[in-house]
């Protein structure tokens, strides 16, 4: 009896001391994250995916004293700003990632939005023109809204005065469709990683002619170039300041001369540019192919693309032979 009680206890003895050991379990969770595309004529992300469904819509915008402030600039993702008849400037103003339901005032075509529009195709949309200028822009391969046809895609606000007081409704004016879509781009963009080189900028002047020169300030908070316009800061209808991530001079051949009726920006061939970009300046050159449909090329000087930072970006058409005036 007592070896079977000493057996016991010592078997107690044993249970009571042996550890047990256990494997943790690993749970490893992965997260997808949705996968936006770029926009094609700004280069940023696009969450709704709109502008990879929808074409370019290209708006005609007066752009003299009586026509501010104006309306919906800044959504648009790219402004050409050209020379017209009498020396005045008008601005044609690119849509794809918004659809601003005012824009404007909306003016008339001219033979410069011809050579801005052809390789975009899409939508031109405009308030009337004289016949040269109409039947230069019915050669573009795009869908032509003007005001007999636009229905409520247009409508003028009897509280301003004509011809002053026309706009454009950009999402009824998507709706009448245009190709391609998406329309193709325009640009080379810079990553966040890619520093942008050149010469630092306070501020430029793109000497437009009699009042209609044009400043532009880098504004170190919002990282943009400030637009100012007949000595006063570009402030839209809807408050707020023109300004965009980028700037692009091309100096170009104005056809016919400066002012004249039929005079229009040459953007076949090739000339030079100079790009404002993150505060810094670089110049180098423009060129297109001899198609019209070919978009134009931008490098450095060095031969290599010149790099964007994505957002808007505004092309001044500035005729050959004038110079900048450049503040470092």
């Amino acid at each position: 009896m007592a070896v079977l009680v000493v057996g016991a206890i010592a078997a107690v003895a044993y249970f009571h001391t042996r550890k047990t050991t256990t494997t943790p379990t690993t749970t490893t969770t992965t997260t997808t994250l949705p996968q936006y595309p770029r926009a094609p004529l700004t280069g940023l992300l696009d969450p709704s995916g709109l502008s990879v469904k929808r074409p370019a819509l290209t708006i005609k915008i007066e752009n003299t004293p009586q026509a501010l402030p104006q309306w919906g600039i800044d959504q648009a993702d790219v402004v050409y700003e050209e020379i017209v008849n009498g020396g005045i400037t008008r601005l044609a103003a690119i849509f794809n990632s918004h659809a601003p339901v005012k824009v404007g005032p909306v003016r008339s075509v001219r033979p410069t939005d011809t050579q801005v529009v052809w390789p975009l195709g899409g939508i031109f949309a405009y308030s009337g023109g004289a016949p040269y200028a109409v039947a230069s822009i019915s050669t573009a391969p795009v869908k032509l809204i003007d005001e007999s046809s636009a229905g409520t895609a247009m409508f003028r606000d009897l509280n301003l005065f004509a011809p002053h007081n026309l706009f454009a409704v950009a999402p009824q004016l998507f709706a009448f469709g245009g190709t391609p879509a998406p329309p193709p781009r325009l640009f080379s963009y810079r990553t966040a990683t890619e520093k942008a080189g050149g010469l630092a900028v306070v501020n430029f002047v793109v000497p437009f002619p009699s009042q209609y020169p044009v400043t532009w300030t880098w504004d170190t908070a919002t990282t943009s170039w400030d637009r100012t316009l007949f000595g006063m800061a570009d402030v839209t209808g809807t408050g707020v300041r023109e300004s965009p991530k980028n700037v692009i001079v091309m100096w170009v051949n104005y056809v016919n001369g400066i002012g004249t009726e039929a005079s229009y920006a040459n953007l076949q061939g090739s000339g030079t540019a100079a790009f404002f970009v993150d505060g810094k300046e670089t110049m180098g050159t423009w060129s297109r192919g001899p198609s019209k449909a070919d978009v134009v090329q931008y490098r450095t000087e060095n031969g290599k693309p010149a790099l964007m930072t994505p957002g808007q970006t505004w092309v001044e058409l500035l005729n050959v032979g004038v110079a900048l005036a450049v503040t470092r």
